[in-house]
Parts: structure tokens; C-alpha cells; sequence
């Protein structure tokens, strides 16, 4: 199957983002927005959660050619209208996906709740164009998810795409669109109060929400969007929620983090948007994921892994392997990673440092020799040992720096993490 188009990387046929919580009310671009007490509580979290899995999921994954494929085929909107009569996803287990979620080690779940062909996963009051009311499931996604999630102790984040390619309100036209068979014309602000009126009812029928994931606003991106209010009705109905957008441009007032398409922070090594196929196996090896998870946090981001169920609901074999390896490496290695922040080493193509109060981890993802300096420690190390078994790791100190000798990596051993402790602060 194809999976998530929009999904950024191909990582066992899925994808990958970074996301950076941003700091507080004096960030970039935040001058007329404080963050309030539940919003900067949860920012700590999420910056303290470190790695979540996104879900793409919509009726277009019955034709098995990703969440684009009514712009790229393309199909027109009478035509698609078609599509949701073939979705029923019987074997949507909303148990299932959230437990595999906690045995990989993620801390939250981010679904999409409409994507770009403009289709409510949820019980929309505003629009018969929604799951319950045009498949033959006829069940409310969101809600099962959401469920599953609050009973679970997993945070919720909703995707909700900006564009949309459906609506005939949605003009002018951006950049996507303009094969879907709409008439040219449209009440722009009355698309934005639909926009606005289905996120207030998934603010206020499902419970707790940890934020909303927002997309599409660089089809238009010299477009009133009337961002103030949007943001605005979310931090007021969900004060805690967090807010971002992956408009690829510098945070706006009432954005809460910043996300980086397939790329880690300051970088940019890959394209936008690269085709993902039914036939694609290109899956990434659970050491890839491990690495990228590693250099994520060692950057003070989140990974967030994409995975893209089939249309029957069930996630793929190879997706369940993945996680469950991925799972193995957090439960033994998760202190490295969870609630910690970027260490005081710059990161190399060795690896990164993570760092909680006086303790610090190197993560030596990719060093054949026998020693590694480290320039940039703050304060001498008074210890050194291996995360995997508590054994010592020599070490000595030299101007500007620290020099470890590291012990061989075992067989399949992905990353080699060493615990500093610091002498105590004077």
C-alpha cells in the first residue's frame, strides 16, 4: 500500500519529524502571546516526552496511493465522493494501536483528524463529509482513539489540515486544488469559520487533547488566515493544548512548537513531499530509527515516527516488528533519552550527549576508534560507566575537555551510552 504521502520520511514505509517546544512567552515571534500556567506545564512535558507516533489514516488509503492522491492523480470531488462508500476498517483496533504505541516507548499519539481531501475522521455536526456518516463503518475514529488513549495514559494530538480540497469555500486557490472540479468562487472567512467551528467540536467531544498539529497553510501562505483567533479559541478551550503548524516558517504568535520535516533541527539534507508506493519496502532498520530517536533528543527535539495503517485497520507486520525492537532499546536505554535535555557537547557525525541535572550521556552512535574527546563539559566528571552494565569507563581530563576510552561495541550494539556524573556545582 501507499502510505502517508505527506509523511517525511521513508522509515518503514512511514515517516519521520523532529519537534521543538519553544521557549516561553519572549520566543521567536511570540510578542503578543503568554503561554498559560497549564500550557508551559505541558510544554515541559512534551519537551520531556521526547518520541510519538503519527498516524495518517483517511478514506483515501483504500486506493492505496497516499493522502495526495486526489491532487496527484488527479481526482475530481464528484469522483471522490466515491471513496468513502469503500472504507470499513473492521479490524480497527484501537487497543492494539495504542498499546503498540506504549511498548515502543512513545509517549504520544498523533492522529489526523482531516487531511488536505478536506474528510472529518470524527462525527462533524458541520459536514456530512465525515466518517460516520459517509462509510459504512459509520463509527467515530477519533472518539474510539481517544478513548483508548485517556484509558491508557497516552496523550492525544490531532493533525488538522488548513487546506482543503473539498470544501467549496476553500478561495481563492493556493497552489493544490485546481483540478477537483469546484466552481471558482467561494466566501473565504466563511471557510474559516467552518475551519474553526470543527475544531471547537473536537476540543470539546473528546476529552483531554495534548495539542493541535496543524497543516496546509503554505498552500496559501500570503492568506488571511485569522491565526489569532484560531489559536486563541484552542488555548481557550483546552488551556494546556499545544499549538504548531507546519507552515515552514518562522513560529507565529500562539505556536507552541515547531516541527522539521524529515529533518532534524538546522537541517534541511532531503526534499518535500517524496512519493511513497504500494511497492516500497525501503523500511528502516530498527538501528535507523534508534538513531534518529538518539540524535533527536540530543538536539532537544521529539521524534515523531509516522506509521500509516491499511484500510482495513490493521497496522503492517513489519510496522509491529519495528516497534517492538524499538521498544526493547527504550525500555533498557529510555533514561538516556526521556526527560532529559541537549547535552553540553556539541553534536558529531560520533553522535550526541543528552543530559539530566548533573548527569550526562554520550551517545557514541558512530566511532570506531579507541578513544573520543569531548570538548565543552561544564563541570569536571567525577565518574564514567557504560549505560548497558554499569561497568567503568576510563577517562581523563585535558585542557578544554575530556577524553573517554571507550570499551569495543558489542554485536548489534546500535548505541554505546556512557553515564557521566559531575562534581557538584560550587
Amino acid at each position: 500500500m501507499k502510505i502517508a504521502r505527506c509523511a517525511r520520511l521513508v522509515v518503514f514505509a512511514a515517516g519521520l519529524f523532529a519537534v521543538t517546544v519553544l521557549a516561553g512567552p519572549l520566543a521567536t515571534a511570540q510578542e503578543n502571546y503568554s503561554p498559560t500556567p497549564e500550557n508551559v506545564k505541558a510544554r515541559a512535558w512534551f519537551q520531556d516526552a521526547k518520541f510519538g507516533m503519527f498516524i495518517h489514516w483517511g478514506v483515501y488509503s483504500v486506493l492505496g496511493d497516499g493522502e495526495w492522491i486526489m491532487e496527484t492523480r488527479p481526482i475530481n470531488r464528484a469522483d471522490y465522493a466515491k471513496v468513502p462508500a469503500f472504507f470499513n476498517p473492521i479490524k480497527f483496533d484501537p487497543a492494539m494501536w495504542v498499546a503498540l504505541a506504549k511498548a515502543a516507548g512513545m509517549k504520544y499519539i498523533t492522529i489526523t483528524s482531516k487531511h488536505h481531501d478536506g474528510f472529518a475522521m470524527f462525527d462533524s455536526k458541520l459536514s456530512d463529509w465525515n466518517v460516520v456518516a459517509r462509510t459504512p463503518y459509520g463509527k467515530d475514529v477519533i472518539a474510539m482513539l481517544a478513548a483508548e488513549c485517556h484509558k491508557q495514559g497516552i496523550k492525544l494530538f490531532l493533525y488538522h489540515s488548513q487546506l482543503d480540497w473539498h470544501s467549496t469555500d476553500y478561495f481563492p486557490r493556493g497552489r493544490t486544488g485546481h483540478h477537483t472540479g469546484r466552481p471558482e468562487s467561494g466566501n473565504w472567512n466563511g471557510y474559516l469559520n467552518f475551519m474553526d467551528g470543527q475544531l471547537r467540536e473536537l476540543l470539546t467531544n473528546y476529552g483531554e487533547i495534548g495539542g493541535i498539529w496543524f497543516d496546509g497553510m503554505w498552500d496559501r501562505p500570503d492568506a488571511d488566515w485569522n491565526l489569532a483567533r484560531t489559536y486563541a479559541l484552542i488555548h481557550q478551550v483546552q488551556p494546556q493544548a499545544l499549538v504548531g503548524s507546519n507552515h515552514h516558517k518562522n513560529p507565529f504568535p500562539g505556536e507552541d512548537f515547531q516541527m522539521f520535516e524529515k529533518d532534524l533541527p538546522g537541517q534541511h539534507t532531503t526534499g518535500f513531499n517524496p512519493e511513497l508506493n504500494l511497492t516500497d519496502e525501503n523500511f528502516k532498520s530498527t538501528g535507523d530509527l534508534i538513531r534518529y530517536l538518539v540524535r533527536a533528543a540530543g538536539l532537544n527535539a521529539n521524534f515523531l515516527l509516522n506509521v500509516g495503517p491499511m484500510p482495513n485497520g490493521e497496522i503492517q507486520l513489519e510496522f509491529v516488528q519495528r516497534l517492538t525492537e524499538v521498544g526493547r532499546w527504550t525500555k533498557q536505554y529510555g533514561d538516556s533519552i526521556y526527560g532529559t535535555r541537549g547535552g553540553p557537547v556539541a553534536a558529531g557525525p560520533w553522535g550526541v550527549t543528552t543530559q539530566r541535572g548533573s548527569t550526562i550521556y554520550v551517545h557514541v552512535l558512530d566511532w570506531n576508534q579507541p578513544v573520543l574527546a569531548l570538548a565543552g563539559m561544564p563541570r569536571p566528571v567525577r565518574s564514567a560507566r557504560l549505560l548497558r552494565d554499569g561497568s567503568s569507563v576510563e577517562f581523563s581530563t585535558v585542557k578544554g575537555g575530556l577524553v573517554l576510552r571507550l570499551p569495543e561495541a558489542q554485536p548489534d550494539e546500535v548505541d554505546r551510552v556512557v553515564v557521566l556524573e559531575l562534581e557538584s556545582a560550587k
